[in-house]
């Protein structure tokens, strides 16, 4: 073991311990702080903490409208979710503030493998997970660069699972969706990549761990322990550290997680006042809010 992964493994620890220490002011009324998530690569720094902490409590959901249900209503103490998604509940009065990111890139634009460039989607059905996600942002950047604008294709809404299999049977002509749903295309050979994240938005994110307002102000020093542990935790996932974390929590083939974990990076999960008034623009310029809320309203 080197000296970084010393320094790593002890501070981890502290924090671990510290959060543990912290009294059990949760609004659920246990020990346990309840923190949703889907099973996607952009939610293993909170899949990491929960392996590194006894004190998280993981709630699986099957599709962001439920996941947002339940932290809208308080169900649960906090998510790891679609950035965008969150931004509207706060721009629509839920109090939830967002507190980290998930992740940077680890996005790609797929399409079937006649597709040789984005002006060959005119006309052609792409899915994407959601209006309010950072996958419908970066198609919109990949069509402005080519002169052309969202209404050039079909937009339809799939679950991320669905989207391989609606690609092989000709259902879509591309999709971008949380990984590693893209990586299995690539995987099955049914489709490839036209492009990753970062050629159309560089540090790129899309997911973010979001915590109500009632569990922070209840358990402020919880919540700061919950925080220094999550961003060490994704700064604990190395290459074979996610690769393991993502076995266990994604029930995916070896070959889907070695291309998926290629695009994606947990490192320095702090949300910049830049970055967010960067992704606000974006929200903005492509008519996914008109007034989304500013980065003093929304991140803490």
């Amino acid at each position: 073991m080197n000296k970084f992964r010393k320094f790593t493994t002890f501070s981890t620890a502290l924090i671990i311990s510290a959060l543990s220490g912290c009294g059990n002011n949760n609004n659920s009324g246990n020990d346990k702080i309840k923190i949703a998530y889907l099973p996607i690569t952009h939610s293993l720094a909170v899949c990491e903490l929960a392996e590194e902490s006894k004190d998280i409590e993981l709630v699986k959901y099957g599709s962001w409208t439920e996941l947002m249900d339940a932290l809208n209503t308080g169900r649960v103490d906090g998510a790891s979710v679609l950035i965008e998604l969150a931004m509207k509940s706060k721009e629509q009065g839920v109090n939830i503030s967002a507190v980290a990111l998930g992740h940077k890139d680890g996005n790609v634009i797929i399409t079937s493998n006649e597709i040789e460039n984005i002006t060959d989607l005119k006309g052609k059905t792409f899915a994407i997970p959601h209006r309010q996600s950072s996958h419908n942002i970066l198609l919109n950047e990949a069509l402005s660069g080519a002169g052309m604008t969202i209404d050039d294709v079909n937009i339809t809404e799939l679950s991320p699972t669905e989207m391989p299999s609606a690609l092989a049977a000709g259902q879509i002509d591309g999709y971008c969706v949380a990984e590693p749903f893209g990586a299995k295309a690539v995987s099955m050979g049914i489709g490839k990549v036209l492009y990753s994240s970062e050629e159309l938005w560089e540090d790129s994110f899309c997911c973010g761990l979001v915590l109500t307002d009632n569990f922070m102000e209840k358990n402020p020093e919880k919540t700061e322990n919950l925080i220094s542990a999550y961003k060490q935790a994704g700064a604990n996932l190395n290459p074979e550290k996610a690769k393991e974390t993502a076995k266990k929590y994604l029930n995916q083939d070896d070959d889907v997680l070695d291309i998926s974990l290629q695009w994606i990076s947990y490192n320095n999960l702090d949300i910049t006042k830049e970055s967010y008034d960067t992704l606000t623009e974006k929200v903005i310029k492509y008519n996914l809010s008109e007034n989304p809320p500013s980065y003093e309203d929304f991140v803490k």
